[in-house]
């Protein structure tokens, strides 16, 4: 959609969230604390839109929590006394329960992040949005407006 989305309430105007600026990347330091959680400047909403809904989210969806799961695979290998492999199949075993937990609970992640970020929560991407936007047109293209009342 090359539009901005429009409001639900039935309105014309353009949502103004920010999600159509140029996009800003944040500062090292304002990445990290978004990587566990925090919310952005307004200045980085089109950054934060794009980096949970574009292209490639799924796959830097995955490596900002592992990212975040950095601390713990630290204190495994190095809090704990024995050889080294098997400190590093510890690190192996808890990255692999990082990686299902995250990948599972990658949608409600989404959409809280984009809540967070003062944009409009969806847990579909822009190329599924996409999708369902044409199949919605197809749809109605084919049966028509079944839900109107006549009078």
């Amino acid at each position: 959609m090359s539009s901005p989305e429009l409001s639900t309430t039935g309105a014309t105007e353009p949502i103004a969230d920010g999600r159509h600026d140029p996009i800003h990347r944040p500062n090292p330091l304002r990445w990290i604390s978004y990587a566990y959680g925090a919310a952005l400047p307004a200045k980085n909403r089109s950054w934060a839109y794009n980096d949970l809904t574009g292209a490639f989210a799924v796959p830097r969806h995955l490596l900002r929590s592992q990212f975040s799961f950095l601390p713990i695979y630290l204190a495994f290998y190095f809090g704990f006394p024995g050889q080294v492999g098997i400190r590093l199949a510890m690190v192996a075993l808890a990255a692999s329960l990082a990686f299902i937990f995250s990948l599972s609970y990658m949608a409600q992640n989404r959409a809280r992040r984009l809540q967070k970020n003062g944009l409009d929560g969806t847990t579909l991407t822009q190329r599924r949005q996409r999708e369902a936007e044409a199949e919605r047109a197809a749809y109605e293209a084919i049966h028509g407006d079944r839900g109107a009342t006549t009078s």
